[in-house]
């Protein structure tokens, strides 16, 4: 079902540039085995529609739609929970695939430079995408406690090749990090509508680790 919804509108981000029908089924081909990977327990193509929902949401308020929706379907493209340089990956991923695509290289740019953001998940400079893309990248943290939960264990999971108690230090240190900040999110609507959650989340988390209840998968 997710596939059917992702292919969609897939290639209805596609149609307005011109690509090749047959081209663009081929490059989303592409890009659904990578977010189906057996390792890909959160970083899939229910992240991916999620972070597209939140863009739409906040589109009236984007210069550059177009740019966030390729952001979004190549952010991730490259994930190895055991490498540090996912991020520079994607970037270059997606650049060659839209260059590829004959996508204009305006476009092509701030693709890249939002997808380099998600490394700290904090904005270089002001930029209304790049808040938005951050703010959807992270939306999750203020979902509902249960959906929370469902995140957090799914995280776990790409990470099972840390033991428990390096998995609770390390984890820790990221959360800490988020609630550490001024603000989450930075955008004004995603702020009001999910900051609040997002913290109470985060804190039952880091006190969950702290108590060592995180559950082995």
């Amino acid at each position: 079902m997710y596939e059917a919804i992702a292919s969609q509108k897939f290639h209805s981000l596609l149609a307005p540039f011109g690509v090749n029908p047959v081209m663009s089924l081929e490059i989303f081909t592409d890009i659904a085995r990578a977010y189906s990977s057996a390792d890909r327990h959160y970083h899939n193509l229910t992240h991916i529609l999620q972070v597209l929902q939140i863009i739409d949401q906040m589109r009236p308020h984007a210069q550059n739609p177009a740019a966030l929706e390729f952001a979004a379907w190549f952010h991730d493209i490259i994930y190895d929970s055991k490498a540090k340089d996912n991020e520079e990956k994607s970037a270059a991923y997606a650049t060659n695939i839209l260059k590829t695509l004959k996508i204009p290289s305006s476009n092509i740019d701030k693709v890249a430079k939002i997808i380099l953001t998600t490394k700290t998940h904090q904005a270089t400079e002001k930029d209304i995408d790049t808040y938005i893309f951050l703010d959807a990248d992270l939306s999750i943290l203020g979902e509902s406690s249960a959906e929370y939960n469902i995140y957090n264990q799914a995280i776990r999971k790409e990470y099972s090749w840390l033991s428990e108690a390096e998995y609770r230090w390390g984890r820790i240190q990221v959360l800490k990090k988020f609630i550490e900040r001024e603000r989450i999110y930075l955008t004004a609507e995603i702020f009001e509508a999910r900051e609040i959650k997002a913290r109470q989340n985060i804190q039952t988390e880091i006190e969950s680790l702290l108590a060592g209840n995180i559950k082995k998968m």
